[in-house]
């Protein structure tokens, strides 16, 4: 297929519980020829803002993302499979598949969350009963992606858009516990279990006449969103097309040097820095 796919062609498969390892079953199957991995994540916003002294702005943006992401639980996470061309694979089916796991541990009624995150959410159609009775088990699925091949592979790369939250929710997942204190073993972990790893936030620096949030560079670069905006599949799926387009117009050649970095984020001593 082109980069750019038509809406027919592709089909958003919706993950829950009693889907899960079958689901799983065909991304085990197709990750080898279709390692470029796009990620998104939909999660209940931003409700704590550490207070004290802080080293830098970015030592300031960590503690803030870690205070989130320990509270917080993940509600809806999205994946998109591609290889270095754009291609996505169809696990025998006759459509294009991108992933939607829907998670259970997140409610309404007993958790905290920021009121417009959970507003926009309801608005792009998530239904959080359904997703509280019927949803993904958090640890189950931790422990089907520890087993999948996506993670702790250095031939899968991943794809994100200012990912810090995303990465930090995935990392939750892996590990059971709360991030590092410190943003060094934070991304001692990243390296570990995403050891190669593109921020398109970050990418955009490189590109002179580029600017803005997802949906405005979807736009500067006419990719067109197939599915729901703020759910987390069309997401991962506008992110992928993004990233491929980004690709071909304005990076010849590797993207090495640019792995590794997610926006906002860093530490000074030599490791990656935004």
């Amino acid at each position: 297929m082109s980069i750019l796919p038509k809406s027919e062609s592709i089909h958003i498969r919706e993950v829950w519980e009693e889907n899960l390892e079958h689901e799983f079953e065909l991304i085990r199957d197709i990750v080898d020829h279709y390692p470029y991995v796009a990620m998104d994540t939909e999660f209940p916003g931003i409700v704590l803002r550490p207070v004290g002294n802080f080293k830098s702005s970015l030592d300031y943006n960590y503690q803030t993302l870690k205070a989130n992401v320990d509270l917080l639980k993940l509600i809806q996470l999205g994946l998109t499979f591609s290889d270095d061309k754009g291609n996505l694979p169809t696990c025998g089916t006759d459509k294009y598949c991108v992933w939607q796991f829907n998670f259970c541990e997140f409610d309404p009624n007993e958790d905290v969350y920021a009121n417009d995150s959970i507003e926009l959410l309801s608005q792009s159609g998530i239904d959080f009963k359904k997703n509280k009775e019927k949803g993904v088990s958090a640890l189950h699925f931790g422990g089907l992606l520890m087993s999948s091949g996506i993670v702790l592979n250095d031939s899968v790369h991943w794809v994100t858009f200012h990912s810090g939250y995303d990465f930090g929710y995935l990392l939750k997942l892996l590990t059971g516990k709360n991030l590092p204190d410190m943003q060094t073993e934070f991304f001692t972990l990243i390296k570990t279990y995403f050891p190669t790893l593109y921020d398109i936030k970050h990418l955009m620096k490189f590109c002179n006449s580029l600017h803005g949030g997802l949906n405005k560079l979807a736009e500067l670069l006419e990719v067109e969103r197939i599915g729901i905006c703020h759910q987390a599949g069309s997401d991962s799926l506008l992110t992928c097309c993004t990233f491929m387009k980004l690709k071909e117009n304005f990076f010849s050649g590797s993207l090495d040097k640019y792995a590794g970095v997610l926006y906002g984020l860093g530490v000074e001593n030599g490791q990656s820095t935004s």
